[in-house]
């Protein structure tokens, strides 16, 4: 290898060093070993044999240095050694288990302060060493620990957050399935008995709510947490038919066809559920606006609206969100009035104008403008109107071919003009925003629109759906459906058992809180949950401009609503996702993390 001219003539192959290490401690004789004891630690492999290189007394022998070749891997693949790890976790020794820095006694300590003494002063220069202690020349620079340290993939604890988050965003969108997963069981969760249930039945209709403690040491044998999951799986909905699921409306034309509608080709019964209908939506806007009940949605089948009572997500008044909309839908609402605001195109707006001004003032533009380019931009401003009058066709009589070439009619001309309207038609941006009166307006609107209800296909004759956290007449009491399903995922050390919770059904806001609520205490704060939002209202977070009175009278004016003050505080605090909606929620060490 010396003859290749990439190896330094000195280079000396592993085997080789080791051969004059065995010989040199066969020529120092058999008390060098035994001139400093060694101090073993449970759970840690056994250095390699050998003198420390920064050792004052070197001749003499002294602490085993560390093998540079030893990896992690290598002391924590035992069981054992595993074993100990978990006992030393983030919350120290359990069952009275030592950890390795127990195993230390008072001389190991000692022995470790007096050679850091020694160290300090004398230093030996890295020119002193011997040829074979170049090769591990950096362990001089290595920072020693008087303690050794376990660490290992999983037994290492993550670092404590900065900030503690002990409540998630309220998410205003509708929910079609949620997954929970818990390295806690959710065996309390199944088996409920006929008394609990009636329980939580009772307890809903009365809003009646029990206060759970924060660290429930056996969930299964808890009866209020068995009751308050009842009870927090129930919703109202109008109108009811056992045999057709209601929601989602918006693209479920599959799940109608085929299914019995006897109203399809019955006027006289069509008529009889519009006016059913129309009852139940009135008794329901009568309780928003006595603050009884906090919101509702209505659910049709091109679009959804959600009524919020004032106070929540920072409003002043009423409020309510239509999405997706259509420019027909919106042109029908000026021509009866109802004035409507589009708060996605207006964020858009005011943002684009900031960066405009903001541009303006970098490039040092002076603020009073010449008479000259006053004139040019009024002469630009005529010109433009004049292309809109004509169409923007007048090129054609400069060609001199105005004649030869047929211009498009009036609805073309009409329908290029607002084609900035009609882009926005069935996508986040349509989103409506009607406050204070006028959402009464909107409600005798929706009662008397035609096409609120579909004329033909699966869907029609059919009325829209109506959801509420509270009672309101005509409704139905529905529960949602819940499945505790334990799984075995495959990690690196083998299979793990993996428990998970899934509930399905139309998910309302309160739900998905009361529900972290309760999995807080049970699986003592460690969970992770799957939201699978419906599309079409995900943009319903989209923020109010309008700001309401303190949070404490907001809580108090809705104390009689039915809901837990906790909801209503989350509620209440302006929406902070805008048209996204949450995916992700994760709970670890009872701290909140999302991703939206």
């Amino acid at each position: 290898m010396a003859e290749l001219g990439c190896y330094s003539p000195s280079f000396k192959k592993p085997s080789d060093v080791l051969r004059m290490r065995q010989k040199r401690a066969r020529s120092e004789g058999p008390d060098r070993r035994t001139a400093s004891p060694v101090v073993s630690v449970a759970g840690v492999r056994p250095f390699s044999p050998g003198p420390l290189s920064s050792a004052p007394d070197r001749s003499r022998g002294g602490v085993k240095r560390r093998n540079p070749f030893a990896n992690i891997e290598n002391t924590y693949n035992s069981p054992k050694k595993r074993a100990l790890s978990h006992t030393d976790g983030c919350n120290g020794p359990r069952d009275g288990r030592k950890t390795a820095a127990a195993v230390l006694d008072g001389k190991l300590r000692e022995e470790l302060l007096n050679t850091d003494q020694r160290k300090q002063h004398e230093i030996k220069t890295p020119g002193s060493l011997s040829e074979d202690d170049h090769l591990f020349e950096e362990d001089l620079f290595e920072p020693e620990r008087s303690t050794p340290v376990l660490k290992s993939p999983e037994a290492v604890c993550p670092a404590a957050p900065a900030e503690v988050c002990l409540e998630f965003p309220a998410d205003w969108s509708l929910k079609t399935r949620v997954l929970f997963t818990s390295p806690q069981p959710f065996s309390w969760a199944e088996h409920v008995k006929a008394q609990e249930e009636a329980q939580g039945l009772s307890s809903h209709c009365r809003a009646n709510f029990t206060s759970l403690p924060a660290n429930i040491p056996d969930p299964r044998g808890c009866a209020e947490l068995r009751c308050g999951f009842q009870q927090s799986l129930q919703y109202w909905q109008h109108p009811s038919l056992p045999w057709l699921s209601l929601f989602p409306r918006i693209g479920a034309e599959r799940k109608f066809s085929g299914k019995c509608v006897p109203w399809a080709q019955d006027a006289a019964l069509q008529q009889s559920l519009m006016s059913d209908w129309s009852v139940s939506l009135t008794s329901l806007y009568s309780l928003l606006k006595a603050r009884l009940c906090p919101y509702f949605y209505m659910c049709s089948y091109q679009f959804t609206v959600l009524f919020r009572a004032a106070g929540l997500s920072g409003a002043k008044g009423i409020t309510a969100l239509l999405s997706p909309t259509t420019r027909g839908l919106r042109e029908a609402m000026k021509a009866e009035g109802i004035e409507f605001s589009l708060p996605l195109l207006e964020e858009r707006r005011k943002s684009k104008d900031l960066g405009e001004t903001d541009s303006k003032e970098e490039a040092g533009k002076s603020a009073v403008l010449s008479e000259h380019s006053e004139n040019e931009e009024e002469e630009e401003e005529d010109n433009d109107e004049d292309d809109d009058d004509d169409g923007g066709f007048s090129w054609l009589k400069e060609m001199g071919v105005q004649d030869k070439i047929k211009k498009p009619d009036a609805i073309s001309i009409k329908l290029r003009k607002e084609h900035r309207e009609v882009r926005l038609d069935h996508r986040p941006e349509s989103v409506v925003l009607v406050e204070g009166s006028n959402t009464f307006t909107l409600l005798n609107f929706l009662i008397n629109c035609k096409s609120l209800v579909a004329g033909a296909g699966s869907q029609a004759g059919l009325p829209p759906t109506l959801l509420a956290p509270t009672a309101f007449r005509g409704a139905t009491l529905h529960s949602l459906k819940a499945r505790a399903v334990n799984v075995k995922t495959l990690v690196r050390t083998g299979y793990q058992d993996v428990y998970s919770l899934e509930v399905t059904g139309p998910i309302m806001p309160h739900t998905l809180h009361t529900l972290t609520q309760l999995l807080r205490p049970a699986q003592r704060g460690e969970f992770s949950a799957g939201l699978y939002t419906h599309e079409p209202t995900a943009v319903l977070n989209v923020p109010i401009s309008q700001s309401s009175g303190p949070l404490e009278c907001v809580v108090q004016d809705l104390g009689r609503c039915g809901l837990q003050q906790s909801s209503i505080q989350q509620l209440a605090a302006p929406s902070m996702l805008g048209k996204c909606a949450l995916r992700q929620l994760h709970m670890r060490g009872y701290s909140y993390s999302w991703k939206s």
